[in-house]
């Protein structure tokens, strides 16, 4: 036994010596209960594997650190400045995770305390054992959460969450050293508020749960806004498209009414034949209205074919009222012609991606087809123009090549390197 205690080194003998001391069974004071537990998160399993400079000092002396060194840390020095108050405060705790050197100027983790192993089996229990708090007013310091938490279970770690500016966003994390600790604080009834503020708890794996459906309902709602935006701007852009075209057609439509049983488009163009260059008949046949669409001034047109005529425009011996439209009812009507123009191209279109070809018809529909061929006439996607369709124009192609014409092959685009 004597040799034994000559082997005793003077550290366990101070240690074993502090254990009886009087000094142990005093309490420690408010202040004292600050300073353990600042230094001892230091040198604890959260703090001390990301801490970068303290993980230097480390290697310096074989883990000790000194006190001057150590009240170079912001949050610690400004609870004391005094390595006599540090001194107390550790001698006093009752963690076992720091020990002092012998002349009480150095400290370092207890070495039979080694920092754990960060593994998946660690990050696993770590998150078991942690709780997520939100509702803290943004002005709540550390010190006031710690006091309002105090007693109300073993903690080993509270994370304040901030922002990338460092503010306080009313959270933290809190871990317990055990998962049953973690599990009967959520059991209590008095977390549900801190200074009249209604308080969110849940445990670390509800809360990041909760998180990862939010994440997927912003991105479905970011999505949808992304492509209602998307559409929105095609819309103002074909609205802008629309007004350019509206503003190029200003003036260029006829409106005609009465009985025009037997009149044809074909007549129309024939009235007009040396007049005015017709674009479009928006007409069907047995109505008794319709549009004529003129390249160029549609009142030139009509005075040229009204004088040739005798100073009375009628068609078939069928008198016939004119008027050349303007403002809201011309922009109505040029509005009409596109839509018609729309429509009887998407009909071409769908007949042949049937591979079917069909005949001309005598649509029942007003405008759905114009002049002598609507193939010749048609909207052009968004590049909105109208062509002629004055035969006299144009060689006459076969009805299978104008299809082709207006539909056409996809054109070939070379890939670029990265595949698009």
């Amino acid at each position: 036994m004597a040799e034994k205690k000559e082997e005793m080194s003077p550290i366990k003998k101070e240690a074993m010596s502090e254990e009886m001391s009087p000094i142990e069974k005093e309490e420690m004071s408010p202040i004292e209960e600050k300073v353990a537990r600042q230094i001892e998160y230091y040198f604890g399993d959260h703090n001390l594997p990301r801490d970068k400079f303290l993980k230097e000092q480390l290697q310096l002396d074989d883990g000790w650190v000194t006190l001057e060194t150590m009240l170079k840390f912001n949050r610690l020095k400004s609870l004391t400045t005094e390595t006599s108050v540090i001194v107390d405060a550790l001698q006093k705790s009752k963690t076992g995770i720091l020990e002092m050197s012998e002349d009480k100027t150095k400290v370092r983790r207890a070495p039979n305390k080694p920092l754990p192993e960060v593994n998946d089996e660690y990050k696993d229990a770590l998150k078991h054992k942690s709780v997520y708090m939100k509702g803290f007013p943004l002005e709540t310091s550390l010190d006031e959460v710690q006091e309002w938490l105090s007693e109300k279970g073993n903690i080993e770690n509270i994370q304040m969450r901030r922002t990338l500016q460092r503010q306080f966003k009313g959270s933290v994390f809190v871990c317990f050293d055990t998962e049953e600790s973690s599990k009967q604080f959520l059991e209590r009834s008095d977390i549900k508020s801190f200074k009249d503020n209604d308080m969110m708890v849940l445990s670390r794996e509800d809360y990041h749960a909760k998180k990862a459906e939010e994440r997927k309902l912003f991105k479905a709602e970011s999505k949808a806004k992304a492509k209602q935006d998307k559409d929105q701007q095609q819309k103002n852009a074909e609205d802008k498209e629309m007004g350019l075209l509206l503003d190029e057609q200003m003036g260029c439509l006829l409106k005609f009414s009465g009985e025009l049983e037997d009149v044809s488009r074909e007549d129309f163009h024939e009235l007009f034949s040396g007049h005015g260059k017709i674009k479009w008949v928006n007409f069907t046949r047995g109505a008794k209205e319709g549009t004529l669409l003129f390249d160029g001034n549609a009142k030139a047109a009509f005075d040229k074919a009204e004088e040739a005529n005798g100073g009375e425009l009628k068609i078939k011996n069928n008198s016939v009222n004119w008027q050349v439209l303007e403002g809201d009812a011309e922009k109505d009507e040029m509005k009409n012609i596109i839509d018609a123009q729309q429509e009887s191209y998407n009909r071409s279109k769908n007949r042949a991606s049937r591979g079917r070809s069909g005949g001309r018809g005598r649509g029942g529909r007003r405008g759905g087809r114009g002049g002598r061929d609507q193939g010749r006439s048609q909207y052009k996607g968004k590049k909105m123009k109208f062509e002629s369709d004055d035969e006299d124009d144009k060689p006459v192609v076969p009805k299978r090549e104008r299809e082709e014409e207006a539909i056409g092959p996809p054109a070939k685009v070379p890939k670029t390197e990265n595949g698009s």
